[in-house]
């Protein structure tokens, strides 16, 4: 019989993929003797089975949970339902990979009214039997049976009102009580029946929840973000209450071990006093700093402090913990590896090899390459920063800069950034709901929470910038507009954060680019020492190809040369070629556009230090250069000596019905030669000239035929090429070398790879347009429908974003055996979009490719990426 069940006391920290994350790490508190309030965990396998079983608990683990129960009451001398010790517990999530705020979660199950009664007398505190009766029917209506928790909220804020409070604490006992049979009165509204009485009733609902919030909308994101398979599942985990709404001797806390926005090493945290731990993150009241924790609770903080330093020497990593105090007793409810920014974590990665804790492989490993994307993109601009007047200031909760147009709800942050518009996203606060709006935001602003609030925690692990608690904010959502130092903001003004300082500031700031220093350049250097795989760049400008040097890039793995036909004027000359109709006309204008394309390689050449450089020959169907305006048309009429209605007829007729699959690639080199012979020539010229100027630079091109599908084409087009390359190379007197070599893109390509790679020098697979036609979607139309295939988990990731190792990933296994087999000095690469994919690197590592390419913003994700892959691999 499998087991599906466990105590903390069975557990440790290397049962992860099995207890989850906070499961093992429960037992593993448990183990070194710390003060967890005890209980069991529900596997992450049992959620995979509740899924395959049709949503439904079997009885196996059915029995096992009630075995659990049973052994549960006895550790702790409580029982569910029970007039004398009442047992009451919290149900939540815990996947094996930390999903903040994305899962359900249920505190103070087991009571009904008989319980709060008991509790009430025993405790002599009824104001808290009610105060957790009222929570645990909001929290069970909202999660278990989806009631919406805005209508207990309204019932809430309507009794402030009419008692003249102004926080949740001010109400009395009888105050909660009313509350408690308002919010019955309002589950039996929208349910349809009375709110259930029986705690294992109430338990049994609640597990099936938390399993089911392993598939609701905000987690799917969440996973499809963040890399995590839907078929991990999540685990449940029944722990004792410990109770910090007891009273001002009582509080509820989050805290890290170091500053998860900076990496500084000091304690961080927040708590609130007559609280539980709901309060703290979700940033209804504003909490007090740690340390003042000190001042308030002295045996407490010291006791805390201790079990924090034991926590992060034990795990050897920044620890994230959630704590409760019950009258003066301390209790660990979580311990995991803190989300942090991308700063933080490379100045934590390099303290804890320097304070001896870990070895450099293990800082390369621990980084998230996601999060570098953070770091390679603009801050403010120091100067304008100066000259800049912030209006307020708050919690600066994820650093980074953030300028953008001001919205009022997730939906709009959405639909504004869906038509290009940079937002920002100005909330009272921001719930788990608000996933996709923060993260197509540039920046997110609240007016209520600290540090730990759930837009800070998810801001970070985002890597957006985030000011929080802004409580100088007047706002009013319901027009759309806020007012701050005087000022009204309405939808659409624009505004600017800093979420290192927490500034605030009205208006547009100007940027400047990010630089690779300090202990980012540290982390990057032990990341070359431990990789194998080269990292190229995708660039067609020498700006482009600069920058991706500065960032690291060890060559260009793909130029487009389509890209510099629209420079300066020579998209004129290009539109003559295209409506050229002899060979002697296409080649007149092909002579005005080979001295630019010279001076373009020239300039990539020099940018790369003679590092390698792959130009791919012209691509895109010559219907994509033609004029479409009327002025544009005469003028290039004009310049033919054609009419314009010759012209039109021309422009017509390179019409096809579907571009992607038709005249383009290296059909048009078999089609018009002349296009490929200007190339080569510029490409073999520049790079003769180039050679002649830096002798020792290793400068050798390699050009690159598009689209073949078959040996025959690369062939001719090569042998094309081999010909006015020993030619000039000859007139020359230079001892030039170039290779020419062809883009894996075409499934035939990669079946008949070992022909191809008779006639190639190198492969570089093209997984934009392999993966368009692998699966047969277009690119610029798959939107349509891909969101449909996620709500089906059909997919479960976009596979434009992240590479198809099932199916791309056959095809580019079986070309790279083949194509080896032919050719054994092949070498290959992959230069799509997935080349800056750090789970597409880890998989081309795994293949043996040679390098990945991406865009310059990106190489230091791939080198991370690809020095974690073989520190995996080792």
């Amino acid at each position: 019989m499998a087991k599906w069940v466990y105590m903390f006391t069975e557990g440790n920290a290397g049962m992860r993929n099995l207890l989850g994350g906070k499961g093992a790490n429960l037992a593993e508190m448990t183990s070194l003797g710390l003060p967890v309030p005890q209980g069991f965990t529900i596997t992450t396998e049992a959620c995979t089975q509740y899924y395959e079983d049709g949503r439904m608990i079997n009885d196996e683990i059915m029995d096992q949970i009630m075995t659990a129960i049973f052994k549960m009451e006895e550790i702790t001398g409580k029982k569910f339902g029970d007039k004398e010790n009442p047992l009451l517990v919290s149900v939540r999530s815990g996947a094996r990979a930390s999903m903040p705020g994305m899962m359900d979660t249920i505190l103070n199950l087991g009571l009904n009214e008989e319980v709060v009664e008991v509790l009430s007398a025993k405790s002599g505190n009824p104001r808290w039997a009610w105060d957790c009766y009222r929570r645990f029917i909001q929290m069970f209506s909202d999660v278990v049976m989806e009631v919406g928790k805005k209508y207990f909220e309204e019932l809430i804020d309507k009794m402030k009102k009419e008692k003249g409070v102004i926080q949740d604490v001010d109400l009395s006992a009888e105050d909660l009580k009313e509350l408690a049979d308002q919010f019955k009165a309002e589950y039996k509204e929208k349910i349809g029946r009375d709110f259930p009485a029986d705690p294992k009733e109430q338990l049994m609902e609640a597990i099936k929840a938390v399993f089911r919030s392993w598939d609701n909308p905000r987690a799917n994101i969440y996973r499809r973000d963040n890399d995590i398979p839907y078929s991990w599942g999540t685990a449940v985990n029944v722990q004792m209450m410990a109770f910090g709404n007891m009273g001002e001797t009582s509080g509820t806390g989050v805290a890290f071990t170091r500053d998860p926005a900076t990496g500084e090493k000091h304690l961080m945290g927040e708590f609130l006093m007559n609280a539980q731990g709901e309060d703290v993150v979700a940033g209804v009241r504003t909490p007090q700093k740690i340390d003042q924790l000190k001042e308030v609770m002295p045996e407490v903080y010291d006791q805390f402090v201790d079990i924090c330093n034991k926590l992060e020497d034990h795990y050897r990593d920044m620890q994230d913990m959630e704590f409760t105090i019950e009258d003066r007793h301390l209790y660990m409810l979580q311990t995991r590896n803190g989300k942090r920014t991308a700063q933080a974590a490379l100045k934590i990665a390099c303290d804890l090899v320097d304070e001896g804790m870990i070895t450099e492989d293990k800082a390369v490993a621990m980084i998230d390459p996601r999060n570098l994307d953070t770091l390679l993109h603009p801050q403010f601009d120091t100067e304008a920063l100066k000259a800049a007047e912030p209006v307020a200031r708050a919690l600066g909760a994820s650093p980074g800069a953030a300028c953008g147009k001001i919205v009022f709800s997730a939906e709009d942050a959405k639909a504004w950034a869906a038509r290009g518009e940079k937002v920002v996203l100005v909330r009272l606060e921001t719930s788990p709901e608000d996933i996709e709006g923060m993260k197509n935001a540039q920046g997110i602003l609240t007016v209520r929470g600290g540090m730990t609030s759930h837009a800070a925690v998810v801001a970070r692990g985002m890597g957006t910038c985030c000011v929080s608690g802004c409580g100088d904010i007047t706002m009013d959502e319901a027009n759309k507009k806020f007012t701050l130092a005087g000022k009204e903001y309405s939808e659409g003004d624009f505004i600017s954060l800093d979420g290192s300082t927490g500034n605030i500031y009205d208006g547009q700031i100007p940027t400047v680019d990010a630089t690779i220093a300090g202990e980012f350049s540290r982390i990057m250097g032990w990341a070359d020492k431990y990789r194998t795989m080269k990292v190229r760049t995708n660039a067609d400008t020498p700006a482009d190809a600069k920058k991706a040097r500065s960032l690291g890039a060890e060559g260009i793995g793909l130029c487009r040369t389509e890209h510099m036909f629209f420079e300066g004027n020579r998209i004129d000359a290009f539109r003559e070629m295209i409506c050229a109709e002899t060979v002697e006309e296409r080649e007149k204008a092909l002579e005005k556009i080979l001295p630019e394309q010279q001076k373009d390689f020239e300039a990539l050449y020099e940018a790369l230090e003679g590092n390698p450089v792959t130009i791919r020959f012209l691509d895109p169907p010559l219907h994509e250069f033609v004029p479409t305006e009327e002025e544009d048309i005469r003028k290039l009429a004009e310049t033919t000596g054609k009419t314009v209605e010759r012209i039109k007829e021309l422009i017509d007729a390179l019409k096809e019905m579907n571009p992607m699959l038709g005249h383009r690639g290296c059909r048009l080199a078999v089609t018009y030669p002349e296009i490929a012979k200007m190339q080569t020539l510029a490409v073999i010229r520049a790079a003769i000239n180039v050679k002649a100027v830096h002798p020792d630079w290793r400068v050798c091109p390699e050009i690159m035929i598009p689209l073949v599908g078959d040996a025959k084409e690369l062939k001719f087009i090569k042998n094309l090429v081999v010909e006015i390359a020993d030619r000039e190379i000859a007139a020359a007197n230079s001892k030039l070398k170039y290779e020419v070599g062809t883009m894996i893109e075409i499934p035939r390509a990669a079946l008949t790879a070992d022909e191809i790679g008779a006639e190639a020098d190198f492969f570089c697979f093209g997984t934009n347009d392999l993966t368009q036609m692998t699966f047969g979607f277009s690119r610029d139309d798959a939107g349509k429908f891909l969101n449909a295939y996620y709500d089906t988990k059909i997919f479960e990731n976009d596979p434009f974003a992240r590479l198809d190792q099932t199916g791309v990933g056959k095809l580019m296994e079986l070309a790279l055996k083949l194509g080896k087999s032919a050719n054994p000095n092949l070498h290959v690469g992959i230069c799509g979009e997935h080349g800056g994919d750090p789970t597409s690197v880890e998989f081309c590592h795994k293949l043996g490719l040679d390098y990945v390419s991406c865009s310059p913003f990106r190489v230091p994700i791939a080198k991370l990426a690809a020095a974690q892959a073989a520190i995996s691999q080792r």
